[in-house]
């Protein structure tokens, strides 16, 4: 009785939270961490300090990227290539925003792009809900692809600390081809999905007035006339070296210094989650330094407040979880690990409707992740499914989606009446399923 009260007073302190958005689940949450100390008696768990600081870093040297320009340099080269392939922006698009996130570690990328693959779309005589609601899906399902994502990094974090080394290459060669395949299956269906524009009698009918259709096909801001400065260039370029870096050591550990933890002990090389912090930082001093912007600047930027909103909501949602799961953690290994065992894809279900609670991965990947752990499951697993950490396009709340509905003039992506029926539930559903199951495969022939 007394676990099943603990258990709603989470899942109540996650609806609220969420309600108020990121910042909010992370207050919120300590109404769970009081009830739980001073009523229920519970022993308090331990803030993941160490994903904390990583994340740190990581959404520092983004807002110092998108601060700098280097972002817009980005941008503009997938609009360019999006413009020379418009009759194939069904399928381009939903890979470009997919690659932009993977490079820059955060889907809000994609607000940049939606305008642009409408206006190709549009003059195409495309339905613009092909491309637009894939695209959506595609740049939050990137996010567990990119090697400076805060859910990558808290992923690579969590088992590290937990004593399984899964360097972010090895993480990496899982949910790269993973969310790649399920974005591409979820392309695929939407290459013909809804009526053609000129067969959908309620865009027929809505484009009769004058208006309404220079309002449909009027023309788009672009990034192709705007001559950028080189300093734009130099931030891109200083960001792609930091990523090999951080490829290069993750796959090469005899490269990294070596350490002894006690006096007699043998030397270790220091850990990937201390070397993605200097190289992040460093990356950010670079492009301070060398590319003219100004550091007050960057915690103005839409990158870094993001950021920092998801570094707090996973130090509330994630310490309020660990002092309820190691609490239990006992009935949980005997519970929760058998039904694992023999239903894995059990664990890819909770993760599912854990990210759609809390609205993002990182914080989803706090919670599910260390008692997935500490229940005894294999890391395998949780790696074969990281594409079910995206969970949050099952109801159409999402900043990126609604964006998405917002940008698309002509009324083709939208909410259904019933609410489920929207824009990017199937191309969401195809994206995750197809994602974990490619995942499975390629998990279990690595590792």
């Amino acid at each position: 009785m007394e676990m099943l009260l603990g258990f709603i007073v989470l899942l109540v302190c996650l609806i609220v939270g969420v309600r108020h958005g990121g910042l909010g689940l992370a207050v919120i949450s300590g109404f769970g961490l009081v009830i739980y100390t001073f009523g229920f008696g519970y022993q308090p768990g331990k803030p993941p300090v160490d994903v904390m600081l990583i994340i740190l870093a990581v959404v520092t040297c983004a807002g110092f990227l998108q601060t700098s320009g280097g972002l817009t340099v980005m941008l503009k080269y997938a609009e360019r290539f999006l413009r020379n392939n418009p009759k194939h922006i069904t399928i381009l698009a939903p890979l470009t925003t997919w690659f932009l996130t993977v490079l820059c570690g955060t889907g809000h990328v994609v607000y940049t792009m939606f305008p642009i693959i409408y206006d190709i779309a549009i003059k195409q005589n495309i339905r613009p809900e092909r491309p637009m609601a894939v695209a959506s899906v595609a740049s939050q399902m990137a996010i567990c692809a990119s090697p400076v994502s805060v859910a990558v990094v808290s992923l690579v974090a969590f088992l590290s600390v937990s004593g399984h080394e899964f360097t972010v290459f090895q993480v990496l060669s899982v949910s790269i081809p993973a969310t790649f395949c399920g974005v591409l299956c979820a392309a695929l269906w939407s290459y013909r999905r809804g009526k053609d524009l000129d067969q959908d009698e309620r865009f027929q009918e809505f484009i009769r007035d004058p208006e309404n259709k220079q309002y449909v096909y009027g023309d788009s801001e672009t990034l192709l006339d705007k001559e950028l400065p080189r300093e734009y260039y130099r931030a891109m370029f200083i960001f792609f070296a930091g990523i090999i870096a951080i490829a290069l050591l993750g796959n090469f550990p005899e490269l990294l210094p070596k350490f002894a933890a006690k006096e007699g002990a043998a030397p270790k090389p220091i850990s990937m989650v201390v070397v993605i912090q200097m190289i992040m930082l460093l990356v950010g001093g670079l492009i301070l330094v060398s590319c003219k912007l100004k550091a007050k600047d960057v915690g103005n930027s839409q990158v870094f407040r993001s950021g920092i909103v998801a570094l707090v909501s996973v130090y509330g949602v994630a310490w309020m979880a660990d002092t309820y799961f190691m609490n239990h953690i006992t009935f949980l290994k005997g519970f929760l690990g058998s039904a694992v065992q023999t239903y894995p894809w059990a664990y890819a279900v909770l993760v599912f409707l854990t990210s759609k609670l809390v609205n993002s991965q990182g914080a989803a990947i706090a919670i599910v992740v260390p008692m997935a752990i500490n229940v005894g499951m294999d890391p395998v697993l949780i790696l074969s499914f990281v594409s079910a950490c995206y969970g949050y396009f099952f109801l159409p709340t999402y900043p990126s989606d609604l964006a998405c509905i917002g940008f698309d003039r002509s009324g083709t992506t939208r909410i259904g009446k019933y609410i489920l029926n929207h824009s990017f539930m199937i191309p969401g559903l195809i994206g995750v399923i197809s994602g974990c199951c490619v995942g499975y495969v390629v998990a279990h022939l690595l590792f």
